[in-house]
């Protein structure tokens, strides 16, 4: 699949930038790559803004898109790592290959028959786990982990609302937090979605969707579960209307984590320009009077800056993995030419936790 060109927004990617297109034979190109037959990709949040150039990273169209993807090793070459043999099932690290990586790789997207890759991003699927689940890890988890705990400092014992419950990252942040021993609330703006919320883990789920569409309000509900304190920490993957109000939720000297604005996607402008012309505001009063911590949340760029970050990080999430702590839930899949479908499916919101493509 390719993106021919950035779209003014992802629907207008979807409708006229994104095609089928025969493959080539896949050649190696150093000695130590491998070709991975793509099995699983998921179909993320970030691979459709960053069709329309509305992602904070670009690749350079035309390019192909999935950021996370699993399959199987087809060929090597004589320098690739002896940790795998031809028919091995693998994952392929995002930050070391496709359209998030930085280096020679970013072409190696997963909405591809096959992709190849240096044997260096090739990690080793976890024990029990599908390989469709498998490329909703990574992303998600280390998100949710970058939040949660380097930049959160969540301890057990506390509480902490989740916005956008329901999406991949925001049920990955549900299960950590769990494991951090800290108390969940969690919204959503589907009473249906957050059923399966509450069967990841989630104390207690809280609807924010109004009959008119609008976001309902929320104080005096979470208020009333934490015996008027209010909540420790908030995990704000979705920004707009529920920021605000999500401050009046908060005890004296909570922090505050941004992590997204799903319901306002299109803050900076299409095609690959730069600016934020729509950018979200908080109430600078309310952080104010209530000494809160508002922390900016970009796991990658953090991670580009101090790539120390990264190493326990990625170790505890494969750990958990290993252990059967977390669990990927993916909701629906595609066929490859289907990709339109699947695109479309994500950027409506009819997508709870992951969807995946199979090329």
């Amino acid at each position: 699949m390719i993106v021919a060109a950035f779209g003014e927004s992802p629907d207008d990617a979807i409708e006229h930038q994104v095609s089928i297109e025969p493959m080539p034979p896949p050649a190696l190109g150093a000695p130590d790559d491998v070709v991975v037959a793509v099995k699983s990709a998921s179909v993320g949040w970030v691979d459709l803004l960053m069709s329309s150039g509305q992602y904070q990273h670009m690749a350079s169209p035309p390019y192909t898109p999935g950021l996370e993807y699993a399959g199987v090793v087809a060929h090597k070459g004589p320098a690739a790592t002896a940790r795998f043999e031809i028919g091995d099932e693998v994952l392929v690290d995002p930050l070391l290959a496709g359209p998030r990586s930085l280096g020679a790789y970013q072409r190696a997207g997963g909405w591809a028959s096959y992709a190849v890759v240096p044997s260096e991003a090739l990690l080793r699927v976890p024990r029990g786990m599908s390989l469709d689940a498998a490329c909703n890890l990574l992303g998600n988890y280390e998100t949710a982990y970058h939040c949660l705990v380097a930049r959160g400092r969540v301890r057990p014992g506390e509480t902490v609302l989740i916005h956008g419950a329901s999406g991949a990252t925001g049920l990955a942040a549900v299960e950590i937090a769990k494991l951090l021993g800290a108390r969940v609330l969690a919204t959503g703006r589907s009473p249906e979605k957050l059923a399966h919320v509450r069967a990841h883990g989630a104390d207690h789920v809280l609807c924010t969707r109004e009959e008119d569409g609008g976001v309902a309000s929320l104080r005096d509900r979470v208020k009333a579960l934490t015996d008027g304190r209010g909540v420790d920490v908030v995990y704000d993957g979705v920004g707009g209307e529920i920021s605000a109000e999500s401050l009046r939720c908060t005890a004296f000297g909570a922090r505050y984590l941004i992590v997204g604005w799903a319901a306002t996607p299109l803050v900076a402008r299409g095609r690959g320009q730069r600016g934020a012309p729509q950018a979200n505001t908080l109430p600078t009063n309310l952080i104010m009077m209530k000494g809160l911590d508002v922390l900016g949340c970009p796991t990658a760029i953090s991670t580009a800056h101090d790539p120390s970050l990264r190493p326990p990080r990625l170790a505890q999430v494969l750990a958990w993995a290993d252990e059967g702590k977390l669990s990927p839930h993916v909701s629906r899949t595609f066929p490859l030419d289907e990709i339109k479908a699947a695109m479309w499916a994500k950027w409506r919101g009819e997508i709870t936790g992951g969807a995946v493509v199979h090329p």
